[in-house]
């Protein structure tokens, strides 16, 4: 098996002053835009210290969420996707990766229908798995499972769990064989086969960690998942996430990564 977490490269895109205007579904504070820009400074930092070659777009403040550039596109070494994202304020976005990609990517493929953010799409070793949640429909999720097979990739559609914003809020690798869930993902019918290793209590937003080659990211408040992880003998870069957690994001949507 190919490990899913392999990369060489990523695209990032520069947060805009109306970033701290970002979506949220349940309200709460707008972030610290100084603090909001340490935090991906931070991130683009340890992706460059860990051996990835960076595109660093720029700041969009038409679109306050558009540093989350993982939410617009896929990005595999056989090409990319264009997305289109469930929340209407975020259409416009798509337009404006599309020639970074172009420029790394022989094939570009576009969604042509229903609606996906790439926030609901978990990458496997042998499949990838597409969660239906508020921002990600089952038309786009089928049209999505069709385009993922040109590029050579086998799709399933899960169900994202209710209270779950995105299907990675609530997951990620560990490595090829294991995933991190919350306890309301742990059961997930299409991660039969793989070991399930459960955020501690009162640490669930821990799931959306990130594994970039043989290092994972994580938030930094997170200090039993740390002991979790290190005592399987992996290691670890605990990151600032508290200003990204207040626009409903985590360390996976900042990057495009392949």
């Amino acid at each position: 098996m190919t490990a899913p977490y392999r990369f060489t490269h990523a695209i990032l895109r520069t947060p805009a002053p109306s970033a701290v205007k970002g979506i949220r579904a349940d309200g709460g504070p707008d972030p610290d835009l100084a603090g909001l820009a340490a935090e991906h400074d931070a991130y683009a930092a340890t992706l460059r210290a860990l051996g990835l070659d960076l595109t660093i777009l720029p700041p969009l403040d038409a679109f306050p969420d558009a540093l989350f550039v993982e939410d617009v596109a896929l990005t595999f070494p056989e090409g990319a996707i264009l997305l289109r994202p469930g929340a209407a304020t975020r259409a416009g976005e798509v337009e404006h990766v599309r020639e970074a990609l172009a420029a790394h990517h022989e094939r570009v493929l576009e969604l042509p229908a229903g609606h996906v953010d790439g926030g609901d799409v978990l990458r496997l070793a042998d499949r990838v798995i597409i969660g239906l949640s508020a921002r990600t429909d089952r038309a786009g999720a089928e049209q999505l499972a069709g385009l993922l097979a040109v590029l050579g990739h086998r799709a399933e559609i899960a169900d994202t769990p209710p209270g779950v914003l995105h299907f990675k809020t609530g997951c990620g690798l560990i490595d090829a064989e294991t995933i991190f869930a919350v306890p309301a993902l742990a059961g997930c019918p299409e991660f039969a086969g793989l070991e399930i290793v459960v955020t501690p209590a009162g640490e669930e937003e821990a799931a959306n960690l990130l594994r970039i080659n043989d290092t994972i990211l994580v938030g930094d408040r997170w200090t039993a998942t740390h002991a979790l992880l290190e005592a399987r003998g992996l290691a670890i870069r605990p990151l600032p996430t508290i200003e990204i957690a207040r626009i409903d994001a985590g360390l996976s949507c900042m990057s495009l990564r392949w």
